[in-house]
């Protein structure tokens, strides 16, 4: 079992930044991929952005170039950085850890909100 527990969210204006944090604890050595997802009012989940324990990464396209993912693993940490906020990055964010025998978990979310 892994845990993840997030923290960060809350309320930025338009053109802000905001830095999510995901600290993970349980069966930790199993986690291959950290991530982040987003779900915004009547959508579908969707990725934002996930990290390899090696580095790799991945972005949505609609974050490239304005979100940064980063990875600690000598302290089972995933962090997003989210600059150059837009309205339409209003959602919940959930953290995400994919084991290696292919398990997934997720935290229980925080809430980014975009607004003047």
């Amino acid at each position: 079992q892994v845990q993840l527990v997030e923290s960060g969210g809350g309320l930025v204006q338009p053109g802000g930044s905001l830095t999510l944090s995901c600290a993970a604890s349980g069966s930790i050595f199993s986690i291959y991929i950290m991530g982040w997802y987003r779900q915004a009012p009547g959508k579908q989940r969707e990725l934002v952005a996930t990290i390899t324990s090696a580095g790799s990464t991945n972005y949505a396209d609609s974050v490239k170039g304005r979100f940064t993912i980063s990875r600690d693993n000598t302290k089972n940490t995933v962090h997003l950085q989210m600059n150059s906020l837009k309205p339409e990055d209003t959602a919940v964010y959930y953290c995400y850890s994919r084991t290696l025998n292919l398990r997934n978990y997720w935290g229980q979310g925080t809430q980014v909100t975009v607004s003047s």
